[in-house]
């Protein structure tokens, strides 16, 4: 791997992405309003409080197996103990005292009788003459499974910002919780602009290129459970942009849009942010996707992606997610990424972090899309996430280690 100083041009102010992602981090609060929901459909919510167990589990002490419970001091050297005639079962206290020298018959998940601190499982013991032989070393306290040895009453399950899988309900569940307090869903709409645009639901004319930014981003929305706000596209004209933002403003509570975030004569969307609304950040050192704006159109968040669809794509996981997680609740949200072996060689222009389209092959190396076009939405089908190459790298060679993003790990799969 090769190391230069960046080298940007001068003519910008250029924010490193570290920088951008640290704004967001830093100074964005929820923005939606608390409900609160049962616990069988929290999956997908934001707590905005922390959970706490209210009970034990288990909430008591129970066996682990089918067996034969007894106390350990009571075991001879003849190894034998009378066995009464009844069984402890589960869900039925059993009200029989156990005798000194006596064993009774267990089964899983059984509340253990005070006098019993051993259980051996049914396959280790025999039986002969109402007694139970004892094979086996005793090793007190086998096969209990103690109160609140997976969860202790009182105990914190889970953060304020954590946001509920389907793997969180059994413990939630077990641990006696029937509703929580959570963030009700973000709304995020989306515009994208430019006269050349044809929806894809219409015939496009001449040389009108299809917008497959929006569907690609309104999907996205709702992948991640927010809910998506539909703006529709806009031709080039600032009056047009301004009414469909004021629109976006009473519906949602940020808006993405395509198209226009540069500095030529008809971006508007960077034109109409910079002069009337207020701006955060723009460019930044990334490829691609490096006229990237973030502003407040009256109250409202705007994230201005660039108008080509790799762009978008990649600025949205990288920068839109993270800000969309942030202003739903969820908070400390990163993508999981791993260090693996490249299997091309290619070089980049120091000084930006650079996002290559990538999958891993059948011999487990990262391999990349042949071209960096960003209006190549075939590289989207070809592949299954992002290397990222940092600032002063300049050369990747073959066996180099590099930076792997999966798209499962921005919750697209």
């Amino acid at each position: 791997m090769t190391f230069h100083k960046p080298a940007l041009p001068r003519s910008l102010d250029w924010l490193p992405v570290a920088d951008a992602l640290a704004i967001i981090q830093k100074n964005y609060s929820p923005l939606t309003a608390l409900q609160i929901i049962p616990v069988a459909k929290a999956c997908g919510s934001i707590l905005a409080e922390p959970l706490y167990a209210s009970r034990a589990n288990p909430p008591v002490t129970n066996s682990a197996v089918d067996g034969y419970g007894f106390s350990s001091e009571s075991v001879t050297a003849t190894k034998k103990l009378r066995l009464l005639d009844e069984q402890v079962e589960p869900g039925i206290p059993f009200k029989q005292s156990i005798p000194k020298g006596g064993a009774v018959k267990i089964l899983t998940g059984s509340q253990i009788p005070e006098e019993i601190d051993t259980i051996i499982m049914q396959e280790d013991a025999t039986i002969h003459d109402g007694y139970l032989i004892v094979n086996l070393p005793i090793k007190k306290g086998s096969n209990i499974r103690g109160l609140g040895e997976d969860i202790k009453s009182g105990e914190r399950l889970l953060a304020k910002g954590h946001r509920i899988t389907a793997s969180d309900l059994a413990t939630l569940i077990a641990a006696g919780i029937t509703q929580m307090t959570v963030y009700k869903p973000l709304k995020v709409a989306v515009l994208s602009t430019g006269s050349e645009l044809a929806s894809h639901q219409e015939e496009p004319i001449h040389s009108q290129v299809i917008d497959t930014n929006r569907p690609l981003l309104l999907s996205m929305i709702d992948k991640w459970g927010f809910e998506p706000i539909d703006l529709g596209k806009v031709i080039d004209c600032p009056e047009r942009i301004r009414e469909r933002l004021d629109h976006g403003t009473e519906k949602a509570d940020v808006i993405l849009t395509s198209g226009g975030a540069s500095s030529g004569s008809k971006d508007y969307i960077s034109s109409l942010l910079r002069t009337e609304g207020k701006l955060h950040f723009w460019y930044i050192a990334v490829k691609p996707g490096r006229p990237l704006i973030f502003a407040n159109w009256n109250q409202t968040l705007v994230f201005g992606l660039p108008g080509n669809p790799i762009a978008a794509f990649v600025c949205t996981l990288i920068f839109g997610l993270p800000l969309l997680k942030q202003l739903a609740g969820q908070t400390e949200w990163k993508p999981q990424s791993f260090m693996i072996q490249a299997s091309f060689n290619k070089s980049k222009k120091p000084g930006r972090i650079e996002y290559w389209r990538a999958r891993i092959n059948a011999d487990g190396f990262a391999e990349v899309f042949a071209s960096e076009g960003s209006g190549l939405t075939t590289s989207l089908l070809w592949s299954n996430g992002l290397v990222e190459v940092a600032e002063s790298t300049t050369q990747i060679q073959t066996g180099d280690l590099v930076k792997y993003f999966p798209y499962s790990s921005f919750e697209l799969l």
